[in-house]
């Protein structure tokens, strides 16, 4: 199966659908109604509120949306892995790595305000490793800071991506510093907005900011979860060995993307600390970036012994999960 995704084939985003509605078939099958939580931001409870009179008629609604956003999430991988030439040759393994990884974890794949905003990250990353060839920075720097603004309305905590954009313009570009404040203008952006309709509204009384609890997540999974994670360990640390091994051979252009793709995993492991809330599909926000890097373990290893336990371990851990433990 590796092997058909190392291939830059374009009909290989038509297996990545197949391969993703297979592992996600009790998606489909156990349609689960989304809830939301208290640092879930207004829009992605009017999102809900909005969906509830077609979810209770027919709640796999909630589960085509979340396939199409975890589907479109993988090509969109694909895509800024091969347009950055990330790796050695084109291919589709870090979108499969997305699907395969989103499959080990019931609260991965189903519909929520992470999952949501995983989207929009994927486009802010997109634009911050187009910096460096991009000769009017201060229009795309105002967006990133827009949809940072705009995916905190989703999920508030999410505003502690800035950092990423604030540490990847450092990385990228030199220092300038009308650049940095179109960030952050752009991050005021929508605050505005919202706070001119809240008054021209009356409702700007009623209006409670999310805010931020910081907490210790506490992980209350199966045996079968913690295997999982083990699995996603292991692909990592080999990914990163062979992302510095090849390292030396690439620009330096590519080696700020890899190191803009680091600082997005880290990023996305801190999120959880801010959350109230112990639920375990805040962690989507980490599979973005360890698809990435595990795709490097799957593409460039010599004997393909240890790729296919990987990829089949995933699988047979999906499959119990999905199938059996449901």
């Amino acid at each position: 199966m590796t092997g058909i995704f190392k291939a830059n084939n374009p009909s290989n985003n038509f297996l990545l659908l197949l391969y993703g509605f297979v592992l996600k078939l009790p998606l489909f099958l156990h349609p689960a109604v989304p809830q939301h939580e208290m640092l879930d931001g207004f829009l992605y409870k009017a999102l809900l509120q909005w969906l509830a009179p077609a979810g209770a008629k027919a709640p796999v609604i909630y589960s085509v949306i979340a396939f199409l956003f975890l589907y479109i999430q993988a090509v969109s991988i694909n895509g800024l892995v091969n347009s950055q030439r990330l790796m050695q040759k084109n291919n589709h393994l870090a979108g499969m790595c997305y699907l395969l990884m989103t499959s080990l974890f019931a609260d991965w794949y189903q519909l929520s305000s992470s999952l949501i905003i995983n989207t929009l990250l994927i486009w802010i990353l997109s634009k911050l490793t187009n910096l460096h060839n991009n000769n009017n920075p201060k229009s795309s720097l105002f967006n990133a800071g827009i949809i940072i603004g705009f995916a905190t309305f989703f999920y508030f905590p999410s505003i502690a991506f800035l950092l990423l954009i604030i540490v990847g313009l450092g990385i990228t570009r030199p220092f300038r510093l009308p650049e940095w404040l179109m960030v952050l203008l752009g991050l005021l952006a929508p605050y505005y907005f919202l706070g001119a309709w809240l008054f021209l509204s009356g409702n700007w009384k009623g209006y409670r900011f999310p805010g931020i609890s910081v907490t210790v997540p506490v992980f209350n999974q199966s045996a079968w979860a913690y295997t999982a994670i083990i699995f996603i360990f292991l692909t990592v640390v080999i990914g990163i060995y062979f992302i510095q091994d090849n390292m030396r051979r690439q620009v330096v252009q590519v080696r700020k993307s890899w190191n803009l793709i680091f600082l997005y995993l880290l990023v996305a492991l801190f999120i959880p600390f801010l959350n109230d809330s112990h639920r375990f599909d805040y962690w989507i926000l980490t599979a973005v970036p360890i698809s990435i890097i595990s795709g490097a373990a799957f593409l460039y290893p010599e004997r393909k012994l240890v790729p296919g336990i990987l990829h089949w371990g995933m699988v047979a851990v999906s499959l119990v999960v999905n199938y059996y433990l449901r």
